[in-house]
Parts: structure tokens; C-alpha cells; sequence
């Protein structure tokens, strides 16, 4: 929350736009037989984009910040803040509103039966697709204890002002 506060305080100085994240469903790989994960994971979030609206076609970097949480794979609420970078591409020739966005995010996020806990540090690859209203940040998971799978995970995000 001090990352969402510092963005905050910022914003005023700093030209950017502001996100509502939906975060709603994620697709696991592998599912051993009898595991039942948890595919519904609903929560809200925010993203920051440093990126000026009437600048934005012309933009090829977007650093970003987000927030969020969100009900986990074993129906536990859990919460990241953190920041990347995308780089964006525009796959409709003639269409500044279309677009792939490709990168990195950086986070620390609690999960209550993972760690035991503690607050600890990730880093994984992104995609967003979509205009620049509305588009659907996807995120990869790779396996990351003998206890999981991999998973895809789909937030959709809706620029507020």
C-alpha cells in the first residue's frame, strides 16, 4: 500500500492514467488428477501506466505500477503491489488504439500458506492486449513449488481518467 500512496502522491507531477483491475480467472497447466483449484479469482486492483494519452501512440516503453488483490488458487485472499515495463506494439497497421503490450512485473505479494506468510519478492512475464479503454492483462506463472502447477492469469483492465 506505501507503493499505491507514493503513486499517489505523485500522480499530479507525473502525467500518466489510472486503472481499475478486474481480476477474474486463471487457467491451470498440468492439474494432477484430484486437485481442484480454484479458477474464479476475483478481486480488484489498480495499475498506473506512465504514459501521456496524447503521446500514447507514439509510445514504444509503458512503465507501470499496480496494486491488487485477489482470492488464490486455494481460495485464500492474497495481495501484490509492485511495477514493470511493457513494450508496445501496435500488430494493426493504420490503428493507434490497438494494442500487444509485452514485459516484465516486478512485485511482493502475501499469500497466506505459501512462505508461511511472509511478504516476498517475484518477478514474471506479462502481455496486455486490448485499446486503450479496455484491454486484458495476462500473466504467466510458472510452476513455483512441488505443490503447484503453472497457470495462466487474466485480469481485465478499465482506464478510469
Amino acid at each position: 500500500m506505501i507503493l499505491v500512496a507514493a503513486v499517489l502522491a505523485a500522480s499530479p507531477a507525473i502525467a500518466g492514467e489510472w486503472s481499475l483491475l478486474l481480476n477474474g480467472k486463471a487457467t491451470h497447466i498440468n492439474v494432477p488428477p484430484g486437485r481442484n483449484y480454484n479458477e474464479r479469482n476475483w478481486g480488484l486492483g489498480v495499475q498506473y501506466d506512465f504514459v501521456e494519452r496524447d503521446k500514447e501512440p507514439d509510445r514504444k516503453w509503458i512503465p507501470f505500477l499496480n496494486a491488487s488483490e485477489f482470492q488464490d488458487s486455494n481460495r485464500n485472499l492474497s495481495y501484490y503491489a509492485g511495477g514493470g515495463i511493457h513494450r508496445r506494439f501496435r500488430p494493426l497497421s493504420g490503428s493507434d488504439t490497438v494494442h500487444l503490450d509485452l514485459g516484465v512485473v516486478g512485485f511482493i505479494m502475501h499469500r497466506e500458506n505459501f512462505r508461511n506468510g511472509r511478504l516476498f519478492p517475484g518477478a514474471l512475464p506479462t502481455a496486455s492486449i486490448g485499446t486503450d479503454r479496455v484491454s486484458v492483462n495476462i500473466t504467466y506463472i510458472p510452476k513455483v513449488d512441488p505443490k503447484m502447477v503453472a497457470l495462466w492469469f487474466f485480469q481485465l483492465k478499465v482506464a478510469l481518467f
